[in-house]
Parts: structure tokens; sequence; C-alpha cells
């Protein structure tokens, strides 16, 4: 009986830990971007972001539009601690201040906003902005 309980728990132990299912551990929050659209508009879409201090992001960037855009956000950037930039197999970390995505393109960037206030968002090819390709960022 006692073989039979130390064999049961061992059992146990081992699915637990190593077979059953993972539930993914989530501590962002997710927020999705588009640059432009498959018509072709100049536009962000949202076009106001709002972020909370203290808390962990993650932008999802894309451009489903058939030219290239930057994601400008200097001062926005400056006020967030990020921890890296993803595309495609490569990984950034560091600071950053502009995100170029190519028709197509996907970017993602996970941040904690430290600094209140609200930030200009804009592409910064000539005469996007001025078309439209702007919005803000703000933290709370």
């Amino acid at each position: 009986m006692k073989k039979l309980l130390i064999i049961l728990s061992i059992t146990l132990i081992f699915y637990f830990n190593f077979i059953s299912p993972v539930t993914a551990n989530i501590d962002f929050e997710i927020i999705n971007v588009s640059l432009g659209n498959q018509q072709g508009q100049l536009i962000f879409t949202p076009n106001e972001l709002k972020f909370s201090a203290g808390q962990k992001y993650k932008l999802v960037l894309d451009n489903p539009s058939p030219e290239k855009h930057y994601f400008t956000a200097k001062d926005f950037a400056d006020a967030s601690w990020t921890q890296k930039v993803q595309a495609g197999k490569v990984e950034v970390k560091g600071a950053i201040h502009e995100l170029e995505l190519k028709p197509e393109g996907v970017a993602e960037w996970v941040f904690i906003p430290e600094k209140r206030g609200v930030y200009e968002l804009y592409c910064s090819i000539k005469g996007h902005k001025e078309a439209g390709m702007k919005g803000t960022i703000t933290i709370n």
C-alpha cells in the first residue's frame, strides 16, 4: 500500500509539473495599432492611445497599407521604459524613438510608461502627418 501511494504521488507530481496544460502568464495589456490601411489612407487606427503609468503594455503595430510608414513618438518613448521591440526574428533592446514598418510589417513593442503627459504621435514621411497620419498618446 505504501509503495502504491508513493507511485501515485510521484505520478501526480510529474503530471502537474510536466504534462498538464500550462496557462500563459500574460502580465501586460495588448494594444493593436494599424499604420494606414489597405486602401492607402494615411491614418493611425486608433489615433488616440491611453496608458497608465507603471503598467506594462505590448503595443502590436501592423502596416496593412501598400507603402511604408513610421510610428514616431520620441517624447513618449523618452517617457517610457522599453523592455524590447520584436519584429520577425529580431529583438531590439534599449531606447526606441521611431519604428519603420514596411508594407505588411508587424512589430511588437513591450514597455512601461513612466512619465505622465500627452505626447505627439505621427508618421515622419513627408506629407503623411499633414494628410492625417497623426495622433496623441496619453500617459495617466
